[in-house]
């Protein structure tokens, strides 16, 4: 069954789309992508060529798509970066007639703002627009640390603030919610964590922390994409959360191997279905 994925997309490393698509299909899932931006590369490079994509451009893929008649085979919507509240809204409206084509479709948000090092780097409508329209209207929603503290208007510094958040932000609307990089003080040294929260529950996941001269970009959308592809298959949020974090780990560990700066998806690759390391999630009283 079909993912149909909005994201921003490179043509130069891998974040949006192109740290989504591949490793999609390489779990086995077919991928309509849907480019939001164009771009040369990643902008944390400093400078970049291409474009936003118009919106009467995604509205007019996104209006051919449903033409076909082909919504009805759609197994969820996944959406990253929103550069307007505009293109936000038209994603909702697919969402929305994806779910009328196919009541049991899934609306995944990556609701990407901003990280701690560079702040909210999305237009000021954004963070309006992600609050009240589109995590209400997620099943899954997968914010990093800074994206829960913006959306919940709080600090979430220590386990016990970010898992009152967690579950605030959940009573919003999305059945699922996922705290990627999470950063709190009482952490334990050297690991990189992630928070689950769900109507069962809540767990806390852990891996070892890599070293790199520049993180690379775009582990969130590969950790958003890989989440949804094993939720579709599985229907467990926890054991999902921990296929996907084994092999986004794996990843990781490959790009630190070689002294990439962008994921090395493709070297990888084989690690993205079986993964060699294992990771368990510990629920969290």
């Amino acid at each position: 069954m079909p993912i149909l994925s909005i994201q921003s997309h490179v043509a130069y490393g891998h974040v949006g789309n192109a740290a989504a698509v591949f490793p999609l299909q390489r779990l086995g899932w077919d991928v309509w992508p849907v480019h939001t931006v164009l771009f040369s590369n990643h902008p944390g490079y400093g400078d970049f060529g291409g474009a936003v994509t118009p919106l009467t451009t995604v509205e007019a893929v996104l209006d051919g798509i449903a033409a076909r008649g082909a919504l009805s085979d759609c197994e969820a919507v996944l959406s990253g970066y929103v550069g307007q509240a505009a293109l936000g809204r038209a994603i909702l409206d697919s969402v929305a007639r994806t779910r009328a084509a196919n009541p049991g479709a899934l609306y995944v948000c990556d609701p990407v703002m901003g990280d701690r090092d560079g702040g909210v780097y999305v237009s000021d409508d954004i963070p309006d627009f992600m609050r009240a329209s589109a995590v209400p209207a997620a099943d899954i929603v997968l914010p990093n640390h800074f994206e829960l503290e913006l959306l919940t208007g709080g600090r979430a510094d220590t386990l016990e603030a970010a898992v009152k958040a967690a579950r605030a932000l959940r009573a919003t609307g999305p059945r699922i919610v996922v705290v990627t990089s999470f950063e709190r003080a009482d952490a334990p040294p050297a690991v990189v964590e992630m928070l689950l929260a769900t109507e069962q529950g809540t767990w806390l996941i852990e891996t070892p922390r890599l070293a790199f001269p520049i993180a690379p970009n775009g582990a969130g959308d590969l950790i958003a994409a890989l989440f949804t592809g094993h939720y579709l298959r599985l229907r467990d949020p926890v054991a999902a959360l921990a296929e996907a974090v084994a092999a986004v780990y794996a990843v990781l560990d490959e790009t630190s191997r070689l002294g990439r700066r962008e994921l090395a998806l493709v070297a990888a690759q084989a690690a993205l279905a079986d993964p060699p390391a294992r990771f368990i999630p510990r629920r969290i009283a």
